[in-house]
């Protein structure tokens, strides 16, 4: 009965511990003020799919799942305590949020968070909020690239479990900043710090002596920070990552750098350090797999003459701008997938032990901007970008492998024709072979490559015709063949090309109309055909809305003629509203290539690059356009440069001009332009060149700030000009200026009284020039002196009109002969 007694016992004792753990292992539910403040925050943003940064790969709105009907511990992005239901974890990285979070915001509410990820969000450029200091459980914290600014608060010092902290920025200019005393009381107080991203956050300081022991991870790219690479840092026994790049750092890269036996990644680019580095310093990290020394005052030298004096393990190894002379200390580094060589000076041809290594696994090779020769095949397995840029390359042009998408060999001295194998590249998104001697055709099969975005070949020698058929869903973004001998017609087939934003067909023989239909493109944002010979009028378009986009157009030195294309003004939308938002792309934004195109202000040629799409330019100048200067132009106050010059406009300048209120260059000069300058220029306070020479304007220069800077060069050539630079003051030997009235009778008496003057100077050449000039002298005085002035005008109008019609008939002789 005893036994049988305890083993009943026995039974029921294990019952209740299996109850009890049964029970135990049962997930709390979501404690209801906590759910009630998690849809609080909800509510404090919006959910916008554009908010994320680009970084974000998988971005989705976490938030949308949040509703009161389920356990807010199953919704997503949020972890709760298994014993208590308190929220732990918050994970809402990427999760389209728009709004900002303040001292107020119920996030701060969770008071035992040990996990917050709220990167790739936007939150307004609001302040980090001091609450964040608060949260006194946080093991990990994640505030990057979402959009804080201002200063860092010192709060944030006080989460003392931290183990990984991330307030990397943007690089755009609205960057969050810590303040150096903040800086190294955060680096004294973390002492658990395993990861630390401060990267694009603006530290003026130098870096501190104190680090935590256990930083695996140290991330302060791009923060301004100067002095000398402390050497504690080099004593961090488990330090991985080591990205110290685009900062202000000096002095020798140090010996010690070898103690770090576990580095993986080394960056210190785009600082100042100095003197000799020998490679065989890396020699002994045998984990090292990304190494970069770009662009600093090195020179890489290899004292111990070893070939194996790289690790085995590099895959990616950049030392551009290093001095590098020579490639035998890559002989061991056989796993490279990325190298960059680039800026150094290397000469003569690769090695073939080189091509050898790099065979199978090399997807990245940069050689631009060294001495190369020759490179007369790239065998390449696996290549991705091949950029042989401005070198002395000869001969014809090597062909990348099939799986090459960026292929850049520009700025060197091929002179062949391009071969048709060129078209296996059918991965191809960016072709660049500009300013080469090529010669022959291009391939017409290029126009089939449907990945293609640029196609760059300007300044080679070209000839034969456009690539006549490009196929519907091309992504072709970018053509340039400024500066070959291309003959013919611009091809139709160019509509199919609907993500076009550049097209420079410039200084070739084209022979063709305006193409009004290229205007159906709704991202074309700069039109060049100069220096070809397109003629005719420029007729309006049947099409409700054309050139949407269009901020740079130049139809300069061809033959275009008729009136000023008034209705094509009046279309150019992109023109009439300026976008202060609006900048120059960063270097990541560029990418591997910047469009550039040629314009003519000031009367400097000028290459334009990476602000290309925030040069706003109308060059017609060099034409055979009539008429007047349409005042619809005074509505495209996007203008920057507006040069109408060498033509045969008439009448007015319109005072609308006085709108372009951001305008830098105008150039109307060689026109027969007639009346006053207009008083409401003196207002264009960017106004830096105005040419108005070689017209027929009269009256009062305008007087204004950047009016006071123009010379005489400005206004030669328009007698009937008065005032600042021209003369004292707006009258001519105390005779004012006469009225309509009088201009009106005058003009009607002008064929008699010119005739009767030159009458008077020719008898000079039978009586003698004395008599013939005091002949000259008494019909003057017999009649309104101020004939003298319109009579030198129109001697000097028909005097230009035949020079101008003398170089006209010049340059097309020139075109033909060159043909």
């Amino acid at each position: 009965m005893l036994n049988m007694g305890y083993m009943q016992f026995s039974f029921l004792l294990i019952f209740w511990l299996y109850l009890f753990s049964f029970s135990s292992s049962i997930p709390h539910l979501c404690r209801k003020d906590e759910r009630i403040s998690l849809i609080k925050l909800k509510k404090s943003f919006t959910l916008n799919s554009s908010a994320s940064a680009n970084y974000c790969i998988n971005a989705y709105p976490k938030m949308s799942s949040w509703k009161m009907s389920r356990d807010c511990c199953s919704w997503d992005g949020v972890i709760c305590d298994e014993m208590t239901g308190h929220v732990i974890e918050l994970h809402l990285s990427c999760s389209n949020l728009v709004g900002t979070i303040d001292s107020n915001s119920s996030l701060f509410q969770f008071c035992h968070l040990q996990s917050l990820d709220l990167s790739g969000n936007n939150f307004c450029r609001c302040p980090i909020s001091p609450e964040f200091g608060r949260f006194s459980n946080l093991t990990y914290l994640d505030l990057s690239w979402s959009d804080f600014s201002g200063q860092i608060p010192s709060e944030i010092s006080y989460l003392s479990k931290l183990q990984s902290l991330s307030i990397a920025t943007h690089s755009d200019g609205t960057k969050l900043r810590l303040g150096p005393h903040n800086f190294k009381l955060l680096l004294q107080n973390l002492t658990y710090l395993r990861e630390l991203d401060l990267s694009f956050v603006n530290i003026p300081s130098s870096i501190p002596l104190n680090f935590s022991s256990h930083l695996t991870i140290l991330s302060l790219a791009y923060t301004g920070l100067h002095g000398i690479i402390p050497e504690s840092i080099f004593n961090l026994p488990v330090l991985e990552i080591l990205y110290l790049g685009g900062n202000q750092l000096q002095g020798h890269v140090p010996k010690s750098i070898r103690n770090l036996v576990n580095l993986t990644w080394l960056d210190l680019s785009f600082n100042n350090f100095s003197g000799h580095v020998d490679v065989s310093l890396f020699s002994d990290l045998e984990r090292l797999y990304y190494l970069s020394l770009s662009y600093n005052c090195i020179s890489l030298t290899n004292e111990k003459e070893v070939k194996s004096i790289l690790p085995e393990s590099l895959t990616n190894l950049l030392l551009a701008a290093c001095e590098v002379k020579e490639l035998e200390f890559l002989r061991s580094a056989k796993q490279l997938q990325e190298l960059d060589l680039s800026n150094n000076k290397i000469q003569g041809r690769i090695p073939d032990w080189a091509w050898s290594n790099w065979n199978f696994r090399l997807s990245t090779l940069n050689l631009s901007h060294n001495m190369l020769t020759s490179v007369d095949t790239i065998p390449l397995q696996s290549g991705y970008i091949i950029d042989l840029r401005s070198n002395f390359l000869q001969g014809s042009l090597p062909i990348p492998p099939d799986t090459t998408k960026y292929f850049f060999i520009s700025h060197n001295n091929l002179s062949k024709e391009i071969p048709p194998s060129i078209c296996n590249l059918t991965s191809l998104v960016m072709l660049d072979l500009g300013r080469n001697k090529l010669k022959g055709a291009i391939p017409q099969c290029l126009g089939n490559i449907n990945c293609l975005q640029v196609l760059d070949m300007q300044h080679n020698s070209l000839t034969g015709t456009l690539p006549m058929t490009f196929r519907t869903g091309s992504s072709l973004r970018s053509l340039n063949l400024h500066g070959n001998k291309l003959e013919g017609k611009i091809p139709l087939s160019l509509a199919n090309c609907t993500g076009l934003e550049v097209l420079d067909l410039g200084d070739n023989h084209l022979i063709d109309t305006f193409p009004v239909w290229l205007g159906t493109l709704p991202k074309l944002q700069v039109l060049s055909l100069r220096s070809n010979e397109f003629h005719g009028s420029i007729q309006p378009s049947m099409i409700e809305t054309i050139f949407p986009e269009l901020r740079i157009i130049d139809l300069s030195y061809n033959a275009f003629s008729g009136n000023l294309p008034t209705s094509l003004f009046q279309h150019l939308k992109a023109m009439k509203t300026i976008d202060p938002s609006k900048k120059a792309p960063s270097d990541e934004e560029a990418g591997y290539y910047q469009d550039s195109v040629v314009v003519v202000t000031k009367r400097l040629e000028l290459e334009v690059e990476r602000i290309l799409f925030l040069y706003t330019t109308i060059d017609l100048s060099n034409n055979r356009f009539e008429a007047h200067i349409p005042s619809v132009l005074g509505d495209l106050i996007a203008l920057r440069v507006l040069n109408l010059s060498h033509n045969g406009l008439q009448g007015h300048i319109p005072s609308s001009l006085g709108n372009l209120s951001v305008v830098e260059s105008l150039d109307f000069s060689f026109n027969l332009l007639s009346g006053e300058i207009p008083e409401q220029l003196a207002s264009l306070t960017s106004l830096e060149f105005l040419n108005l020479s070689h017209n027929h304007l009269r009256g009062c220069i305008p007087q204004g700030r950047q009016f006071a800077t123009f010379e005489n060069n400005s206004y030669k050539g328009n007698d009937g000009l008065r005032g600042f630079p021209v003369s004292k003051g707006c009258e001519i030997s105390g005779m004012p200026e006469t009225d309509n009235t009088t201009h009106v009778l005058d003009e009607e008496s002008s064929s008699t009284f010119l005739g009767d003057f030159i009458q008077g100077i020719l008898m000079g050449y039978g009586t003698g020039l004395i008599i013939g000039f005091s002949i000259a002298y008494f019909i003057l005085t017999s009649r309104n002196p101020n004939w003298l002035s319109r009579i030198y005008e129109e001697l000097e109008r028909r005097v230009y009109m035949r020079r101008q019609k003398k170089q006209r008939g010049h340059q097309m002789h020139y075109r033909r002969r060159n043909n």
